[in-house]
């Protein structure tokens, strides 16, 4: 499946709130709905959690609200010692996310002047949406289709949802991160560039390598990072010799020979493959 990605996953106006909202753990207690039409004492016996992509309301009144019936909705989130407001201004579903249903939503919060402004950067499509996903801890986080993990969760690497004797999701995801930000060193160092396409396979049926695509294989990604690198993604932003100097357990396997589509698919650690633009 082809696919871009941007190396930055918010706004720049929210740059430096990066930590505190989209990578913010959000647990019961600590992110409370704002709705103008409701009781405030109401919402003191309600419950917010996230099922897949999509918030989940409990409400005092035994209704249960998904996430197009909070379309307006604010959520009020407690991180980093202040608290910051995201408003929901749009609610769709993903028609292009493989292997489950995606729930697109637009985030829309205020910066330090009060100016309204799209928590997510527009991604490859120009859209400027994020999802709850869930942390394995009873809380969500907040990610944008414009970053990897938004990215890998659309392409069907739902890491929540591994099953004994299903495919190794929570490792595919991993693998897929990496993959996304052309992370060789697995040390969450991007060399990617905005808006490249790439291709990409794994070894479960979840994606396949399009047959009309002209690409070149890049290279071969395990949990920790890059198996063995082709070529470089962006050869401006870090060649093969570079590569090899800063991650020293690669250099034996770099460059077209050490590093082939059909010995890469046989490396047992190897869990996702992928082709980018010569």
């Amino acid at each position: 499946m082809l696919g871009a990605e941007p190396t930055c996953s918010t706004s720049a106006s929210f740059a430096r709130y990066a930590e505190g909202v989209t990578s913010v753990l959000v647990r019961l207690g600590m992110v409370s709905l704002l709705l103008a039409a409701t009781p405030a004492a109401a919402w003191a016996q309600t419950r917010l959690t996230v099922d897949g992509t999509e918030f989940v309301l409990a409400m005092p009144d035994g209704r249960t609200l998904r996430s197009p019936d909070l379309l307006g909705a604010t959520l009020k989130i407690r991180a980093q010692g202040r608290s910051i407001e995201i408003a929901i201004q749009g609610v769709e579903v993903d028609r292009y996310a493989v292997g489950g249903r995606v729930v697109l939503h637009r985030f829309v919060a205020k910066d330090d002047s009060g100016e309204a402004l799209d928590l997510c950067s527009p991604d490859a499509e120009g859209r400027n949406h994020g999802f709850p996903v869930p942390d394995g801890r009873g809380g969500f986080d907040l990610t944008c289709t414009s970053g990897a993990i938004g990215k890998c969760i659309r392409w069907g690497y739902r890491h929540w949802e591994e099953v004994p004797g299903g495919p190794p999701l929570r490792a595919l995801h991993r693998a897929c991160v990496h993959m996304a930000r052309a992370d060789y060193g697995g040390d969450g160092a991007s060399s990617t560039r905005d808006g490249t396409l790439i291709d990409i396979q794994d070894h479960f049926g979840i994606q396949r390598f399009g047959r009309d695509v002209r690409m070149a294989f890049e290279a071969a990604w395990g949990v920790d990072g890059a198996i063995c690198v082709a070529r470089p993604r962006i050869a401006d932003n870090i060649s093969l010799a570079q590569i090899g100097e800063r991650y020293v357990h690669l250099a034996p396997r770099l460059g077209p020979a050490a590093c082939t589509e059909e010995s890469a698919m046989r490396e047992p650690a190897a869990l996702l493959f992928n082709r980018s633009r010569q």
